[in-house]
């Protein structure tokens, strides 16, 4: 494994992660870490504003002369999930936990203000922002909402994400897409209900939903061109409540995915007209909702090969990676790449092993990592903002 950057704080740093592993908050409810980050950021000599998106909090930090801004944001909020790990900062709060490393995240971002307000060394202006609600209730829209970009004009954002799978001292950066869109979807079958040993005397709701169901696997095998990416998942399957009854209504939910709006549109008009044809071949009424949440999180080109330069610098070129398939997992960060240019990296949590992987109830954050996300951003803000002559 690469040798970690180092820093004096490392120690108090992977104390504070584990503190704030030990107390998840959901979304919008995050008072006790957004305190403690405000209480670190105020002990770093950062300028503190609070309640933005209700529980956000950013750290202004001024260096030399140049007006010169850019934001570098951290997510807060756990997920309502129950931990199985045993060691001694799990969960202290049933039902929640930190699923997905972004306690992890808010300690590199606060090490990484820590270092920078005690060594000043660029020209400009370094924007902590600390967002609430990452997991499905888009915190990131509401603090735009709430005026972040208007309060702290940033010329761009970046983003970084703690990554299973990904081999500890390395960094994946990619331009374009690299998290999809997400859009859920109801479709609500409508028969006629009758007695099960009497079919002729209704319209079977369970048959036209079980064809529907299989139909929809053709949605992207069929509609997409086969270069292109989209997933169109059925989550969900509700009917019925006696065994000699045919029901009257049956409902499916589910998801889908993809990289671009033209290709969400291709999809959702596929499922409309499968939802038609089935309704008319069965003699049911079949409706569909699309829920469209997250947009896909795409990096803009230049900010992309900009932070390629910077994690070159952290983890050597070739630990580096550039050519790593994007994720259909979804990550609000998405608002802000729409409001500004800015870049998402994955950095390396390891290789995900025993369950260690996202979302997953005995998942744990890679302190072993601390050190390199640290590294990571303090060079983004001194690349970012050079003093002169350097």
């Amino acid at each position: 494994m690469p040798h970690a950057p180092t820093f004096p704080f490392l120690a108090e740093l992977t104390a504070l992660r584990r503190d704030i592993h030990a107390h998840p908050e959901l979304a919008f409810d995050e008072h006790r870490t957004a305190d403690l980050v405000a209480s670190e950021l105020e002990s770093y000599g950062l300028e503190v504003h609070r309640g933005i998106a209700r529980t956000g909090v950013v750290g202004v930090l001024r260096a030399g002369n140049s007006g010169r801004m850019i934001g570098l944001r951290a997510d807060m909020d756990a997920l309502p999930l129950p931990e199985l790990n045993e060691f001694p900062h799990r969960s202290k709060h049933a039902g929640k936990m930190h699923g997905c490393g972004h306690d992890g995240h808010t300690a590199m971002l606060l090490g990484a203000a820590r270092h920078l307000a005690a060594h000043p060394d660029f020209d400009g202006v370094a924007v902590f922002i600390f967002q609430p609600a990452e997991e499905s209730e888009g915190g990131a829209a509401v603090m735009i909402e709430d005026g972040l970009f208007e309060r702290f004009p940033v010329e761009s954002v970046y983003g970084l994400h703690n990554w299973p799978g990904i081999p500890v001292g390395e960094m994946a950066v990619m331009p374009g897409p690299v998290m999809a869109g997400t859009c859920g979807f109801e479709i609500i079958v409508r028969g006629h209900g009758c007695h099960a040993a009497m079919p002729h005397q209704g319209v079977d709701a369970i048959v036209a939903g079980a064809q529907l169901v299989q139909a929809l696997q053709t949605v992207v095998s069929r509609n997409l061109h086969p270069c292109e990416s989209a997933v169109v998942s059925v989550t969900q399957f509700h009917a019925g409540e006696a065994w000699n009854v045919i029901p009257e209504e049956v409902v499916l939910r589910g998801t889908l995915r993809s990289f671009k709006s033209e290709v969400q549109e291709t999809v959702e008009r596929a499922i409309e007209r499968l939802c038609s044809g089935i309704a008319a071949a069965n003699g049911a009424q079949i409706s569909v909702h699309f829920d469209h949440r997250y947009p896909a999180t795409v990096n803009s080109v230049h900010e992309a090969n900009f932070c390629r330069e910077v994690a070159a610098e952290v983890f050597s070129g070739e630990r580096v990676l550039t050519d790593v398939l994007p994720s259909m997992g979804a990550e609000d960060f998405a608002y802000m790449l729409r409001e500004k240019p800015g870049c998402y990296v994955w950095l390396g949590n390891g290789p995900g092993t025993g369950g260690c992987t996202l979302h997953n109830p005995h998942y744990d954050f890679n302190d072993d990592i601390l050190g390199f996300g640290v590294a990571y951003w303090v060079r983004l803000v001194q690349k970012a903002l050079p003093q002169a002559g350097r």
